[in-house]
């Protein structure tokens, strides 16, 4: 299924971006660090109750931002949202061509969003000249093998990135190592500690107000058909990933990543345990406010 909605503001394809200048001071920057083992911490703010809120930052000021203000190019979005919204798990997707043509990149613009089904989305920025080779091979064959980036992985994954020519498989590239998937044509990474074998269920474009320019952007729906794990990093029950054998990579703005070295445990609260229970004082404030709120007013 193929669906579409228009956008009447501001649309352009997403320009090329000249990292070259960037990076360049790299001898200039301390050495990686290995950690043996992720540490676990309390969390910031252990004696936090109910109502305290963020101390100190009510009063902080905000810059109203319109995404479609006259003048302001679309690149200013596309660096806003990249070094807002951070870190963003990356996706390395394995797909192959109606030809047969093998294809590996990587997407930041990636997300698990539901469990059952197991569904995950792929974000596609428009590029004027033709569409992006794992969006074209997904339409053509409806396949795919998503592969979680882990540490010892990005300077392999960054190579797929590279603007090859359409057909040109970004494998010998990277120098990454193929294997086999059960459910689909593409291959999967065997270096990766989990990767998710998958079909296309639906794309959705987004499309400009100018035809002739044709869809800006598209969002791939993929449900899973299989998951691979590593053994050293699956439990028993095979339910659960070992994060210091998987060590993510997540995507910051520009060409910076993040990695994990350290993590905190805060348990979800529930109402009737937690709050009837605890005898605050902002339970009947909070049940007034739930009578009371029509909603919040949307400026026009």
């Amino acid at each position: 299924m193929n669906r579409s909605f228009s956008s009447s503001q501001h649309n352009q394809s997403t320009p090329k971006v000249d990292y070259s200048s960037l990076g360049g001071t790299k001898k200039n920057l301390p050495d990686w660090k290995p950690e043996s083992t992720i540490s676990v911490t309390k969390p910031g703010k252990p004696d936090w109750k109910w109502g305290e809120g963020v101390k100190g930052k009510q009063e902080q000021s905000h810059v109203e931002i319109d995404p479609f203000e006259e003048g302001r190019p679309m690149f200013h979005n596309y660096t806003l949202l990249v070094s807002g919204i951070a870190p963003r798990p990356i996706g390395l997707v394995s797909t192959v061509s109606k030809e047969g043509k093998l294809n590996l990149a990587p997407f930041s613009y990636f997300q698990v969003v539901d469990h059952d089904p197991p569904v995950f989305v792929i974000g596609f920025s428009g590029r004027a000249n033709r569409p992006k080779d794992t969006l074209r091979n997904l339409e053509e064959t409806g396949e795919c093998v998503l592969n979680i980036v882990s540490e010892d992985m990005i300077e392999a994954v960054n190579a797929t990135s590279v603007d090859a020519p359409y057909g040109t498989s970004e494998w010998s590239l990277s120098g990454l190592t193929k294997s086999d998937s059960t459910t689909v044509k593409p291959p999967r990474v065997k270096e990766s500690v989990m990767s998710i074998e998958g079909k296309l269920t639906e794309v959705v474009n987004y499309k400009t107000s100018r035809p002739s320019v044709g869809p800006h952007g598209s969002l791939a729906i993929i449900e899973a058909t299989r998951f691979w794990v590593a053994e050293n990093a699956i439990d028993e029950k095979r339910s659960h990933v070992d994060l210091n054998v998987l060590r993510p990579i997540g995507q910051l703005g520009g060409v910076s990543y993040a990695r994990i070295t350290d993590t905190f445990e805060l348990p979800r609260t529930n109402w009737a345990t937690a709050v009837e229970k605890s005898g605050s004082e902002l339970l009947d404030v909070a049940k007034e406010e739930m009578i009371k709120s029509d909603g919040p007013k949307a400026k026009l």
